[in-house]
């Protein structure tokens, strides 16, 4: 029996460096698409205003960057140290999207980033140009090796176990890269860094009209800024919508818990706050019909029937048939040397019930249920901020289009205090992402409490509050020389 303690510390340790890590990763994302969008135009012009403005956002750019990568090592780290079951398991899978993440886009990254902060007065202004939407680029091929692994762990494929070594093979590596869970969560993730690095952006310009300073620099910042934004917020809520057919479908608790859905069933509707329901959205959200069926809460636990005569089995039935494989394999193991005949035997039933075998880990069906609380308002407010800072990307930029925006005193300070919000819903996204498949590391494959390592637990909280203690260091360190560089303004632009 695994100490709840054990895998509680190790979530909320793996919660801690990932919720970090993504303090960083989207400002990267959308700075970089701005600054390149920014000296774009400056190779198109040649006016040296341009240029000078983009330099200003890469300076920014760079000091996010290089705090991302040191947290974003420390959180590949503990796959080995607090996960080492997890990592036994499915290692010859989820590794190789990890390794091609390290070895090709960390290193084009690397590549192309010292060429762009370096090379202003060593290549021409079209290589440089290249250069600096080659490290946007790379960023997002990162991204997506990283998201690829993710996403298999949302929705295993491309895989097969292997009783021998007990542990899963990959049969198909473009299964897993075209997963389409991966698909959607890639272009959902990046598109949401363009609007973290657009309401960052204008959130910093916003301040510079309100002190008066650099107005030009920050009205066209502005400018390139929420027309980035917005095209990123469209597209991510385009999204969302292929993101929700793909929960309802491979992992409808998940999609359950965030409704707060205890009874499905056909035009279910979808809650707005407690209490207020809008009948067949929801049905229409997952299925792309209005009529169509989805379980909740306890249809997901009891077994179910669709509309279309498939009939799910109950909680109960899972674990049993988990159960069942986990023993077949204990059997497999014994008598493939001494008994083909039996080996045989437990083989076909390893076989018969492999896709529970996860379940087998289980001991009550409460294990199955996420904590609907949390991943209900996580949905809430990652919907209702990015609904609202929406519409401040508009308001502003058709503020600047009217030259009313120096004026509007109220829509500048909105526009600064929402540089917070803009991180609060994308950590509110990810608590969906990541909570809402709990107890599993492995959507139906691998639950927490089997795939956490052999370690103390004195030893996972002093790692815990040592991590806490770094990450917020760097945090703050980043922050200062962050406010230091925007004290100081573009270098070669007046007002």
């Amino acid at each position: 029996m695994v100490d709840t303690a054990l895998v509680d510390w190790s979530r909320l340790q793996f919660a801690l460096t990932a919720g970090y890590h993504w303090i960083f990763v989207p400002l990267t994302l959308g700075l970089a698409v701005i600054m390149a969008t920014m000296e774009t135009i400056y190779v198109i012009r040649g006016d040296d205003f341009w240029k000078q403005t983009a330099k200003f956002w890469m300076k920014l750019f760079g000091i996010n960057f290089a705090v991302g990568i040191a947290t974003g090592i420390i959180l590949e780290f503990e796959f080995g140290t607090n996960w080492s079951n997890y990592s036994w398991f499915v290692g010859d899978i989820f590794g190789a999207p990890l390794a091609i993440e390290g070895i090709f886009a960390f290193f084009m990254e690397a590549t192309f980033f010292a060429v762009m902060f370096f090379g202003w007065d060593k290549v021409s202004r079209r290589t440089h140009l290249l250069c600096t939407w080659l490290t946007g680029i790379g960023a997002a091929i990162s991204a997506v090796w990283i998201l690829v692994a993710n996403s298999w762990m949302q929705h295993p494929v491309g895989m097969a176990f292997n009783p021998d070594t007990v542990r899963h093979e990959m049969v198909d590596f473009w299964a897993l890269v075209l997963n389409p869970v991966a698909v959607s969560k890639f272009f959902h993730s990046v598109f949401s860094g363009w609007m973290t690095g657009a309401i960052f952006a204008i959130g910093i310009s916003c301040w510079y009209l309100i002190k008066q300073r650099h107005v030009r620099f920050a009205l066209a910042s502005i400018r390139v800024a929420a027309i980035v934004g917005i095209s990123g917020t469209l597209a991510v809520m385009l999204s969302g919508d292929s993101s929700g057919v793909h929960i309802a479908k491979y992992q409808p608790m998940k999609l359950a818990a965030a409704e707060g859905l205890k009874e499905g069933g056909t035009r279910a509707p979808f809650s707005i706050v407690p209490g207020v329901e809008v009948p067949g959205v929801l049905s229409f959200l997952a299925t792309h019909d209005i009529n169509g069926y989805v379980p909740g809460i306890n249809n997901l636990l009891n077994g179910y029937t669709t509309p279309d005569g498939i009939n799910y089995p109950s909680a109960e039935e899972k674990i049993a048939r988990g159960k069942m494989a986990i023993e077949a394999l204990r059997e497999y193991r014994a008598q493939r040397e001494s008994n083909p005949t039996e080996a045989a035997k437990a083989r076909a039933l390893l076989d018969e019930h492999i896709d529970y075998f996860g379940y087998g880990y289980i001991e009550s069906r409460d294990e199955l249920v996420p904590s609907v609380t949390l991943v209900y308002w996580a949905f809430r407010i990652m919907v209702g901020l990015g609904g609202f800072l929406l519409v401040l990307m508009i308001a502003v930029l058709w503020a600047e289009r009217k030259q009313c925006l120096s004026k509007a005193k109220w829509l500048l300070w909105t526009a600064v205090c929402a540089i917070p919000l803009v991180y609060l819903a994308g950590q509110a996204g990810w608590i969906v992402a990541e909570a809402g498949r709990q107890p599993w590391t492995i959507e139906g494959l691998l639950p927490v409490n089997a795939a956490v390592s052999s370690v103390s637990v004195a030893a996972v909280q002093t790692t815990f509050f040592l991590f806490v203690a770094i990450f917020t260091l760097f945090l703050a360190i980043e922050i200062r020389i962050l406010i230091k560089a925007i004290k100081k303004g573009p270098e070669g632009i007046n007002n």
